[in-house]
């Protein structure tokens, strides 16, 4: 297995991994400026829909960190793209923030609030989730329509708490409807996986993929051929690591110790 500052590509979650609410977590600035610096590839790639790419830069930038729009690969920009390569074209009924629904428009995706017109229901996080979104949902996938999942998160952590994510709208739908998902969009999907590294141009295995969650950023680039770095800043916890059957291949406390990594062999190579 390679030293950890030894891949081409370095791909960043985002909550938990990188921030946490309003606030970078530590290592996170050293580390990004020493990857540019050595010429590495960059990349932040996140399951959020309620913010779009651009949302996502702004407060990158904000916090501190420069990211351009195309190093930043959301869920929702990625849902975007799966329907717009679909064929015959989708008429999209989308559960979700406002957002979501500004990544699909962008792409040119066709959306309706009516059951019986839509071809797919395509559920993101969607923080005004009331019986009347859920009602027209279930209509429309009890109808004929697929049930697309934007991504399989069940909860976000936030400041001080953790609140319900995607999967918890998704299993809502599924219950309601009968009808389970026929495909998920964001980590740790394949088909994540291949646009990322399309965009990339990189090979998996020169990639590393770094994480606060095992079952959708480890196991992501497990399942996709890259190796990959948990970092105990958000979800997981040390103890999940030693007992979950999906494994990293590097476990750090914070991104400090990549920083760390990154001085040494700096110092090193100056001797």
């Amino acid at each position: 297995m390679p030293d950890a500052i030894n891949y081409e590509g370095y791909f960043f979650d985002l909550d938990g991994t990188v921030f946490l609410g309003e606030t970078l977590l530590p290592g996170v600035k050293d580390t990004i400026a020493s990857l540019r610096e050595a010429g590495k590839q960059v990349r932040f790639l996140t399951n959020t829909t309620i913010r779009t790419r651009r949302e996502c830069q702004e407060r990158l930038n904000r916090l501190g960190l420069d990211a351009r729009l195309d190093e930043i690969v959301t869920a929702a920009y990625a849902a975007a793209v799966y329907m717009h390569e679909l064929e015959p074209k989708p008429i999209v009924l989308v559960v979700g923030d406002p957002a979501f629904s500004s990544e699909l428009a962008e792409y040119g995706v066709r959306m309706t609030n009516r059951p019986e017109k839509a071809t797919h229901v395509l559920v993101g996080m969607d923080m005004s989730f009331d019986y009347g979104k859920l009602h027209r949902a279930m209509k429309a996938v009890r109808g004929g329509a697929e049930l697309i999942a934007a991504n399989p998160d069940p909860n976000c952590p936030v400041p001080g708490d953790v609140i319900p994510d995607t999967w918890a709208m998704v299993k809502a739908i599924e219950a309601a409807s009968g009808v389970a998902p026929s495909a998920v969009i964001g980590k740790p999907s394949s088909y994540f996986a291949a646009k990322v590294l399309e965009w990339s141009g990189l090979p998996a295995e020169r990639c590393l993929m770094i994480g606060d969650r095992l079952e959708t950023d480890i196991r992501f680039g497990e399942a996709n051929g890259m190796r990959t770095a948990l970092v105990l800043t958000g979800v997981a916890t040390a103890t999940d690591a030693q007992q979950s059957t999906v494994r990293a291949d590097y476990v750090w406390g914070t991104l400090e110790r990549l920083a760390e990594l990154i001085r040494a062999s700096k110092e090193e190579a100056s001797i």
